[in-house]
Parts: structure tokens; sequence; C-alpha cells
């Protein structure tokens, strides 16, 4: 029994701009992902800065019937720091990119915004170090 391979019809060669401009679309595409991506990786930074912020300044009143204070105050002050560090990345990994891509169609999120915002979250994360180094432990 012979088998039979059924052959697709030659639609002759491809035109070139067609094939070029379906290369190009995808690679605006793949720009486009690779910025939402980004955003999400930022978002990701942001989430969770604020839950270790919130860890730390809650460790302090948390902890503090359990644990000796210096390790109450140490471990406020790590989760604290941690933050602070989670805002800087972020704000880093969003402003120096590593690819090198074309242009996408999707807008970034504005410089200015991401610089004011996160600075404003850094300085939070300041004062409320400065809140488990001089502020009263809770436990009662």
């Amino acid at each position: 029994m012979t088998t039979q391979v059924k052959r697709q019809p030659d639609n002759g060669p491809r035109v070139a701009g067609r094939m070029s401009d379906s290369t190009d679309r995808r690679t605006v595409l793949a720009a486009n992902r690779t910025v939402l991506a980004a955003e999400r990786t930022y978002a990701a930074w942001v989430r969770t800065g604020l839950t270790a912020l919130a860890s730390g300044v809650g460790a302090k009143k948390v902890l503090g019937g359990v644990m000796p204070e210096w390790a109450v105050v140490l471990t406020g002050s790590v989760l604290v720091l941690f933050s602070a560090a989670c805002f800087a990345a972020a704000v880093w990994r969003e402003l120096v990119p590593d690819i090198h891509a074309p242009r996408p169609e999707v807008r970034r999120l504005p410089r200015g915004v991401l610089l004011g915002l996160n600075g404003f979250l850094m300085l939070v994360s300041f004062a409320a170090l400065l809140g488990v180094w001089f502020g009263e432990t809770g436990g009662d």
C-alpha cells in the first residue's frame, strides 16, 4: 500500500513588502508586550516594598512583648530598609531597561511620575525607620 502525500499549491514567491510588514508588526507587538511586562515588574517591586514597609512597622508593635527590644528593632529596621530598596529597584528597573527594542506603540509611564511616587515612598520608608528606632514598642 502506497501513501500519497498531498502537496500544497505553490503560490509563487513571497512579496518582500508583505513579509517585511508582517515581521515589523510582530516586532512591534513584541515590544508592546515587553513594555507591559516591565510595568508588571514595576508593580511587583512596589507591592513588595509596601508589604515590607507594613511588616516592619507592624513588627515594632506586635513583637514588642514577645522578643527582646534589640531583636524587635533589628527586625523592623531590616524590613523597612528592604522596602526602601524595593522602591529604589522599581524605579531603576523601569528607567534603565536592558533592552534596545524598537519603539513600542504602548506608552510608557512618565518618568516624572515614577520618580515622584517612588521618591515619596522612600521618604515614607525612612520616616518609618525613624519610628522603628525611636518609637515606643508595643505589646500591651
